[in-house]
């Protein structure tokens, strides 16, 4: 084992300096004062009543059509329970999520798998599924797309939109990394395109901090109350100590401010990767985003992602298993890099022991 320091390109974790700490003690202080008989209780499944109407007054939603848990992922499961029997056919992308195909398969669906292009799935592709076999939803993450990076076309997400409709299946749209955009435009969601089709998804994990493991779901009341039940059903409420300090700091004006903290942090560290890669691994097929907490390349030819995993951590590199992102084999080339929780410093020296363990192979 070499005596380098390590580094880690696995996990797709904030960066600890980013966290609001000295704010959310303030807001935790407050909210225990203000709603603390509240707070400590059992509530309803759907979370904290203030937090719940913050979070549809911020999204231009109403009330009935929110529901919070505790992260997202939770919601994925709520969602399978309510719905997904042996056998259902789920539409992902390819690659995608690792942890929600975990949960797809433990619910044993039929997963199928988009190839995902630089500008989101493959129309081609998802129109010839199509044919084949209607999904129950269809799980897309279209902005900085995590394992990928890429962020779906609007010309795409109109396409998406009109199949979904066209063919009747549900759009399970997750979106951790919208607002984390640091160039470029953004593009309209799929809940605004098909609202009475989407199930919009996000967190706070990577804006305040995943320590107080709060998600919520935007979508049809009616869909949304149904899920509230299976809720209601595993574990009586969310978090309400944690929703109620999320409240009081939203409730101070404090999440715009730190989403642009965030942009400033993390640009750099961007730009840091997608340099390092153009000067050390030139001949690799990377992704170029304009946000989020991913870049992905392609290998090339001749080079497989499990031999690179082996050979890179002698060199303290550790790389996540790109294989596990794919829902009906492939990625054998390909690899994820995490770069949010890394300087640029260790971003740059990361690609350049990643450069050296592919010219070793």
């Amino acid at each position: 084992m070499s005596d380098l320091k390590p580094i880690n390109f696995t996990r797709g974790i904030p960066a600890i300096e980013s966290f609001p700490a000295d704010d959310v003690i303030d807001a935790a202080l407050a909210a225990l004062k203000a709603h603390g008989r509240t707070i400590l209780q059992y509530g309803a499944a759907i979370g904290f009543a203030p937090l719940v109407e913050w979070l549809a007054q911020w999204q231009g939603v109403k009330t009935n059509q929110v529901l919070t848990s505790n992260g997202s992922l939770q919601l994925v499961e709520f969602l399978c329970w309510h719905l997904v029997k042996p056998g259902t056919i789920v539409f992902t992308e390819a690659p995608t999520y690792d942890r929600t195909l975990v949960l797809l398969r433990r619910h044993r669906a039929q997963v199928i798998g988009i190839p995902l292009q630089a500008d989101g799935p493959d129309i081609g592709a998802l129109e010839a599924e199509l044919k084949k076999h209607t999904p129950l939803f269809f799980y897309v993450i279209p902005d900085f797309q995590n394992p990928a990076g890429a962020t779906c076309s609007a010309e795409k997400r109109r396409q998406i939109a009109a199949l979904a409709e066209k063919h009747n299946f549900l759009l399970l749209e997750d979106a951790p990394y919208r607002q984390l955009r640091y160039r470029g435009r953004e593009e309209p969601r799929l809940l605004d395109l098909a609202p009475a089709r989407t199930l919009h998804m996000s967190s706070f994990s990577k804006l305040i901090g995943p320590g107080p493991r709060i998600g919520f779901m935007f979508g049809d009341p009616a869909l949304i109350s149904k899920i509230a039940e299976v809720a209601g059903d595993t574990y009586i409420s969310p978090n309400f100590l944690a929703q109620g300090v999320a409240y009081e700091w939203c409730r101070r004006g404090l999440l715009e401010p730190q989403i642009e903290n965030l942009k400033a942090l993390y640009t750099p560290r961007l730009d840091a990767c997608l340099a390092a890669l153009r000067k050390y691994v030139p001949d690799a097929k990377a992704t170029r985003p304009d946000g989020g907490f991913f870049v992905s390349i392609t290998l090339p030819d001749g080079v497989q992602t499990t031999a690179v995993r082996t050979a890179a951590a002698k060199r303290n590199l550790n790389l996540a298993d790109g294989l596990a992102f794919f829902p009906n084999g492939g990625g054998e080339r390909f690899l994820r890099l995490p770069y949010c929780a890394l300087t640029t410093a260790e971003i740059d020296e990361g690609i350049r022991r990643l450069a050296d363990t592919i010219k070793e192979l």
